[in-house]
């Protein structure tokens, strides 16, 4: 069987609740996880949801802030999602989907300042990257697991649209960049689609709202990402993983454009 996992950060999911749809037809995922949803978990639109063929859902809900979701068209079965945000914000949702670990992320940005001592919000980061490394750490890597979501680190110079100058900015410092691959290092996880998109070519799956055309701009950071344990990377299906940056033409879209990847499980 073939599994279609997507990653969105939709940037509140009862605003964007048409352009769900109009994805989940046109591009047909089996399991969608999404990010900062800013709904309560009472609030979230389950009977949208169940209209798209997506009735299976975990949900994990905060006020106007933060929130993740996973939504399934095959049955879901409970597991330990990895709470490691030491806030208590809504920011991991995970679920079990035909046999497969699914562990949904929405990680600090991290504010302005890469320094710990000077910025909570970076210090809150780099924390919840510490306590996740450790509990991935004590994972068994032969055992399928997904990592997805809004990691809010670009880490190759060709995630990146100036790695010099991003390098001094939030989302690509060296400490960052560096937190990222010890992270990526614990599980052994590939990286699915710099594996299909080798280096040098510049992949991008965020780009500002500031900027009228991102693609004229084309100041984008590569922020979302799909990883793959060892026991579940022989899965992935080859030359299926893309990131969708059409969808960040839509009408009043998300700044985040949804990554998808093909598992045969």
């Amino acid at each position: 069987m073939t599994l279609r996992l997507a990653t969105w950060n939709i940037n509140s999911v009862r605003l964007r609740i048409d352009q769900v749809a109009r994805f989940v037809q046109e591009r047909a995922p089996d399991v969608l996880l999404l990010q900062e949803i800013k709904c309560t978990t009472d609030q979230f639109p389950r009977a949208a949801f169940e209209e798209m063929g997506l009735p299976h859902l975990r949900v994990a809900g905060q006020k106007g802030w933060h929130g993740v979701a996973i939504a399934s068209r095959l049955p879901i079965a409970d597991n330990t999602t990895l709470e490691v945000c030491k806030l208590g914000h809504a920011r991991c949702v995970s679920a079990r989907v035909a046999g497969v670990d699914i562990q949904n992320f929405y990680i600090p940005a991290g504010g302005d300042v890469p320094d710990r001592a000077l910025n909570p919000k970076f210090d809150h980061k780099m924390d919840f990257y510490q306590r996740l490394t450790a509990e991935i750490a004590k994972r068994d890597r032969h055992a399928p697991l997904v990592l997805a979501g809004d990691f809010n680190i670009a880490p190759g110079e060709n995630d990146v649209w100036n790695h010099r100058y991003m390098s001094k900015i939030v989302s690509h410092t060296p400490i960052e960049v560096e937190t990222l691959n010890r992270l990526q290092d614990a599980g052994g996880f590939a990286d699915v689609l710099r594996d299909r998109f080798p280096e040098p070519q510049k992949l991008a799956s965020w780009w500002s709202y500031r900027a009228a055309d991102f693609r004229k701009s084309n100041r984008g950071l590569r922020l979302d990402h799909i990883w793959t344990s060892p026991g579940l990377t022989p899965a992935v299906v080859k030359d299926t993983a893309r990131i969708h940056d059409d969808v960040r033409e839509w009408e009043r879209p998300s700044d985040h454009a949804p990554v998808t990847v093909d598992l045969d499980v």
